[in-house]
């Protein structure tokens, strides 16, 4: 407020010295001193010049800094002005609000940055008179439905339209529910969508999350078991404790001086049991620790076509066997950036899956095949096979869920972590009286 007054003032000074000096250049005129009043103009013509030039830059100066923080364009350079005490209030508004800015632009790109990197599909549109435009789209919808940055809604119906009817159908008002959307025109994929509606300063917002339940699902399930491994792991290690105490028995019939023919029977029987046991144990352990224990892959790009003729050539000698027919129609141009050993053992897993659900056919067929769409490799293994029974198809991936009395059950379930760790995943289904499992995996 001073300086706005010491301003005013040397306006006022300068508006004095004019006046005072036209009014002496007048006498000077008056009295007959030519020359001095011819000066006295001169001088006042000076100070006009002056005055002018104080005024014009002042308001230059005013206008170019307002017009900056109008625009929010706080690019500009005042750092030749900031000796002058008079724009100082000015400049610290300058300064002030730029710094806010610059929090803000920081705070949007930390949101934004948060928004990208979480595994749920976000959108935020915004109301502009009677249509909506699309304020954000994080990196996760836009890649995991195929969908581009568009700006306008109606561009979005076009790429996905079962996702925006039904928002359009509660005429865009608070919505929770489960919705199928198909994923790069191949399987569908069910989400929950959560929609909301807000108001901020006189801004209509409408805000819409997407879960995929299949994540949060499989999530949860990968947490649950391998807390139940752990519990598991410390029971196994407790029933070791009666094998100790056959031990203990043995130590104490074999320190006799002599064994009688009941002694030497326990002696037998005991070994056997702790024979049973131990291997029992050991494939049940050695089970667990399979699952648990699952390196991350060391991936390296490799030839799909060679690595499943590798595979075949392992199993040939059962395929002779059990008179199965294999057909392997990949393409030779398909590479893939994955751990080969991993894979090979995912293909293998599948392979012996259907050996064994042929077991019984008349028809004894498998085919592999792959094909490359949208940024994604989807690798089928099919087989003739009496297919996967209603009653189990949501257990087959449980931990050491099997329906053969000789099988351990993991098969599926390292497949399955294998696939997941590559950042993939794997499905079933059946289609023209064929069980077909499908590997997908994201082309790098």
């Amino acid at each position: 407020m001073l300086r706005t007054l010491q301003t005013y003032k040397l306006l006022f000074l300068r508006l004095i010295f004019i006046v005072i000096g036209i009014e002496l250049s007048l006498y000077f005129f008056r009295i007959g001193l030519l020359f001095t009043g011819i000066f006295g103009l001169c001088m006042v013509f000076l100070l006009g010049r002056e005055m002018y030039f104080y005024v014009r830059n002042m308001v230059l100066i005013y206008n170019k800094t307002i017009s900056s923080i109008l625009q929010d364009d706080f690019s500009s350079d005042f750092s030749k002005h900031k000796f002058n005490s008079t724009y100082n209030e000015l400049f610290t508004l300058y300064e002030t609000l730029k710094s806010k800015q610059n929090e803000q632009v920081t705070r949007d790109i930390i949101y934004r940055s948060i928004l990208n990197n979480i595994e749920s599909g976000v959108i935020i549109l915004q109301k502009q008179e009677k249509d909506w435009s699309i304020f954000l789209m994080n990196d996760y919808f836009s890649s995991h439905f195929n969908v581009p940055k568009v700006s306008k809604w109606r561009y979005l119906k076009n790429q996905l339209p079962s996702l925006c009817e039904i928002i359009e159908e509660d005429d865009f008002h608070e919505i929770k529910t489960s919705i199928e959307i198909s994923i790069n025109e191949k399987s569908k994929q069910t989400f929950v969508l959560q929609a909301s509606r807000t108001e901020i300063f006189e801004q209509d917002y409408f805000i819409v999350l997407l879960d995929s339940i299949q994540n949060v699902v499989e999530k949860k399930e990968k947490d649950a078991w391998i807390n139940l491994m752990k519990v598991i792991s410390h029971e196994l290690l407790n029933s070791i404790t009666p094998i100790r105490s056959i031990c203990q028995n043995l130590e104490d019939l074999v320190e006799q001086d002599s064994l009688s023919t009941e002694d030497l029977e326990d002696i037998k029987n005991s070994v056997q049991t702790m024979l049973r046991r131990s291997d029992h144990l050991q494939k049940f352990v050695e089970g667990y620790r399979k699952l648990a224990m699952l390196p991350s892959p060391k991936k390296e790009k490799a030839e799909l076509q060679h690595l499943v003729d590798s595979c075949i050539q392992t199993m040939n000698p059962l395929f002779k066997k059990n008179n199965i027919e294999v057909t392997n129609a990949v393409a030779q141009n398909i590479l893939i950036n994955v751990d080969s050993q991993q894979i090979e053992q995912v293909i293998i897993n599948l392979l012996t899956n259907s050996i064994n659900a042929l077991e019984n056919s008349n028809l004894k067929q498998i085919s592999i095949s792959a094909e490359a769409k949208n940024n994604r490799i989807f690798i089928k293994v099919s087989d003739s096979g009496k297919g996967i029974e209603k009653e189990i198809e949501e257990k087959i991936f449980l931990p050491f869920f099997t329906t053969r009395t000789e099988g351990a059950g993991i098969g599926l379930t390292l497949s399955k972590n294998i696939i997941e760790a590559h950042g993939g995943y794997i499905s079933h289904k059946s289609e023209n009286n064929t069980t077909v499992f499908e590997i997908s995996l994201v082309e790098d």
